[in-house]
């Protein structure tokens, strides 16, 4: 028995687990004090935007159309504004960036994006 509102899946609690396995080293990441590197700035806007481009179009593998995946875009949505208000409360070494939300919520739009393409069902051919 599969969870409700997921795909049709061979194996859908190991791929539950794993995606949110994949949620929460997200949030533990972007709370952990950040590597001494040099990097160009703003370079951390592509990384806000690929770490939930790929937890959405993750999801898109997982959910169906309708409302589990609007719930489930909702749900990083808000996890992106709660991680940057988290960041400036709970930590000395990050502070809370409007910019990183709004590269966090655009990341969301464009993975969810793929459920309109060939590609939201890739992880459904692994059926088998």
């Amino acid at each position: 028995m599969r969870p409700c509102g997921l795909k049709p899946l061979r194996y859908p609690r190991v791929w539950l687990a794993l995606w949110r396995v994949a949620v929460l080293s997200v949030i533990v990441v972007c709370l952990m004090p950040p590597p001494p590197l040099a990097l160009p700035a703003g370079s951390d806007k592509i990384e806000h935007f690929l770490a939930y481009f790929v937890l959405a179009g993750s999801a898109v593998q997982l959910y169906r159309h309708g409302r589990p995946l609007q719930l489930a875009a909702l749900g990083l949505v808000v996890m992106g504004g709660l991680v940057e208000v988290l960041q400036g409360a709970l930590t000395a070494t990050r502070m809370a960036d409007p910019a990183d939300a709004l590269a966090n919520t655009v990341g969301v739009i464009a993975g969810v994006s793929l459920a309109w393409t060939p590609a939201a069902n890739l992880l459904l051919h692994l059926r088998g």
